[in-house]
């Protein structure tokens, strides 16, 4: 599958698999972004992507994200659809910093893994439950059983 990508700023690097089993490849900060305590912020990444039909980008926390920077994905997991493909849809990383000090990113920066994936859309219909409750949160049991 072939998957287009713009830059939208020149001189930004285009992503790549860094490893024959990597399932995702890395996306930077395409500029210097200074990230204040508790603040959340959308950092550009100066790319576009054509995700074809039937496909999703996945914008998931690189595993060092938090434990080298201190920072984390503002919504847990960023979804790319497959329709944010015009000339100015630029890829942003929003990131928060739960910290007490300011974070500096720095341009080409490594921040989140970009993971394609295919999904498919439900026929979504009304009707009532067709189960019994389970009882909400924790119905399955503890930690240990």
């Amino acid at each position: 599958m072939k998957v287009r990508i713009t830059r939208l700023r020149g001189d930004v690097a285009l992503p790549e698999y860094k490893t024959t089993g990597s399932a995702g490849f890395d996306l930077a900060a395409a500029e210097q972004v200074i990230v204040q305590p508790k603040q959340a912020l959308p950092v550009p990444t100066g790319l576009g992507f054509g995700m074809p039909d039937g496909y999703v980008l996945f914008l998931t926390s690189r595993s060092s994200l938090y434990l080298k920077k201190g920072l984390v994905l503002a919504n847990g997991i960023g979804t790319i659809d497959s329709d944010y493909r015009g000339p100015n849809d630029e890829i942003k990383i929003i990131v928060r910093n739960p910290g007490d000090t300011p974070i500096t990113i720095e341009k080409g920066e490594r921040l989140v893994n970009a993971i394609i994936m295919p999904y498919i859309r439900a026929e979504l219909e009304e009707g009532p439950a067709d189960a019994p409750d389970r009882g909400g949160i924790g119905s399955t049991g503890g930690y240990r059983d």
